[in-house]
């Protein structure tokens, strides 16, 4: 097996996949094999494997115009944030219940420095740090089903995340309600850290859909 080969198609994949997920890529956009190579200064050999993947993502499809981005829908969003809303209560639950005093550490830091990139008005560290906040509850559950169902979700909905920090309201309503979970956590207060995570999620759908006006 050439490793550099299969080293080099994941980098296309995630590359692709990330201007799809961010939006670089829009909805309805037609992309070739030709274009990537000469934008990405590759073979097509590791941008077919790329395309492949990500049809089976289901990220991008076959039309009679060539292959098109299909990106998250509105209506994807909401299917994600529901699946969220039923499980991810139960993550925050187990970090309380298996999470280690250095889990807990980064989690605050998480939070420390969304306050401090939330008054330099840095969105992209802002998002950065809001998917860390995550990831770091995910990771410390003790459960890798949740870990393996919702890191995914959360990384794809990436576009509609930035959309919800979008204006420093916004952006100011997400990182205080990072702060009132990280609190419920600290106090091991598992069900109020259940009901103050689907309410962020709730809102943060809300933020999320509406572009250009405050949510």
């Amino acid at each position: 097996m050439d490793y550099k080969t299969v080293s080099l198609s994941d980098q296309v994949f995630e590359h692709l996949e990330s201007n799809i997920l961010s939006g670089k890529y829009q909805r309805g956009e037609i992309i070739t094999e030709l274009q990537l190579c000469s934008e990405l200064g590759v073979s097509r050999t590791p941008i077919r494997e790329a395309l492949r993947r990500l049809f089976q993502e289901h990220l991008i499809e076959d039309t009679p115009r060539g292959t098109m981005v299909l990106g998250i829908t509105p209506k994807d969003f909401e299917d994600m944030s529901e699946i969220r809303l039923r499980i991810e209560d139960l993550a925050v639950r187990g970090f309380i219940k298996n999470s280690d005093a250095d889990s807990l550490k980064a989690l605050n830091e998480a939070v420390d420095f969304q306050e401090f990139y939330l008054a330099r008005g840095d969105i992209d560290q802002l998002k950065a740090l809001d998917g860390r906040f995550h990831e770091i509850i995910y990771a410390g559950c003790g459960s890798m089903i949740l870990r393996d169902t919702l890191s995914p979700l959360h990384k794809k909905i990436q576009q509609y995340r930035r959309n919800a920090l979008r204006t420093p309201d916004r952006a100011s309503h997400s990182v205080r309600e990072h702060r009132e979970i990280l609190q419920a956590i600290q106090a091991k207060d598992a069900d109020l850290a259940a009901e103050r995570i689907k309410q962020h999620i709730r809102n943060a759908m809300a933020r999320g859909l509406t572009d250009g006006e405050e949510a």
